[in-house]
């Protein structure tokens, strides 16, 4: 059963994945080749933390809530081989900055814009998960010229599709639980709120290892941490607005690889696609629930991989 336009449910579940967090690396998150190197890329009002590495055509790499760039470590091992790996944690994420603004996935895109001019990128290949998808559209959308294949996974997009039926369903109530009170409840239990995550949110609850959930929890305990955390999520009605913005100009063209997690978003990760992209080829990555790379970092990989090296 991952069909989620049979189960409306399962589309509410995937959806608080995006609400999942995501961070950077502990002696126990599996590590990036020793090859890569750091920058710190500064855009307009923020500083990206950013991984490079390896050689050939370019692939930025965006993550979610749940994991940092991080997340990303199993699938630039086997992509930096014959690929420029890039993988910057996104604004108020990770060990990027936290600004005040700029929460809304339009700017977080132009930030990876930025990111790509600094680094003399032109063209690039895009992976993304969670609110990296939702921060990929905006870029893809934004800079159509620039993104030549786009492997999306496991997320839904403000404004489109079945999201306003999302944003009914009671089990959503983290998208609007922000504000200086929130922020008091989560302070200091930040291992408790993202554990609700990783075990609903997975097929397998004990692939989200304990040393990943401390790793994560800890770098969410950070000062400015989870009120940036809270403020994505404060965006989505503004991402919404643009995003309808940005499909009346039309759809996107560049092939899309659109992967749904089995026990997630299924099948239905295709049909969202393709409300906003005219070349969309659908996937499924079976055993797994939303945190893909923790779950089934192989079958992944290779999903990706085949995708990306396509003629």
């Amino acid at each position: 059963m991952n069909n989620m336009s049979l189960l409306p449910t399962r589309i509410v579940l995937a959806a608080i994945a995006v609400l999942s967090l995501t961070s950077s690396a502990s002696a126990e998150v599996r590590p990036f080749p020793r090859s890569f190197r750091i920058e710190n890329v500064k855009t307009d009002g923020a500083t990206i933390y950013v991984r490079v590495g390896g050689k050939g055509p370019a692939v930025i790499m965006l993550h979610g809530f749940g994991d940092t760039g991080d997340m990303w470590a199993p699938l630039a091992a086997v992509l930096a081989k014959d690929h420029t790996v890039i993988v910057p944690d996104l604004r108020g994420m990770g060990l990027s900055s936290y600004p005040s603004t700029g929460y809304d996935k339009k700017t977080q895109a132009q930030d990876i814009g930025r990111m790509m001019d600094k680094l003399n990128v032109d063209k690039a290949n895009l992976v993304t998960h969670d609110i990296g998808s939702m921060v990929g559209y905006a870029l893809a959308a934004q800079y159509p010229d620039r993104i030549t294949r786009w492997v999306v996974i496991d997320a839904p997009l403000p404004g489109i599709g079945p999201w306003d039926e999302l944003l009914k369903n009671p089990l959503l109530w983290h998208f609007n639980f922000r504000g200086p009170d929130a922020e008091r409840l989560v302070r200091g239990r930040e291992r408790i709120y993202l554990d609700r995550f990783w075990n609903e949110l997975s097929a397998n609850p004990k692939a989200i290892d304990e040393a990943t959930r401390r790793h994560y929890a800890e770098i969410y305990a950070r000062p400015g941490a989870m009120h940036a955390a809270f403020n994505q999520f404060a965006a989505f009605p503004q991402d919404a607005s643009d995003n309808k913005a940005f499909l009346a100009k039309g759809k996107l063209i560049m092939p899309i690889l659109a992967l749904g997690a089995e026990k997630s978003f299924g099948e239905q990760q295709a049909a969202i696609m393709r409300e906003v992209a005219t070349n969309v080829k659908g996937g499924v990555i079976a055993n797994s629930g939303h945190w893909i790379m923790e779950e089934q970092p192989d079958a992944t990989a290779q999903a990706v991989r085949d995708f990306l090296v396509k003629k």
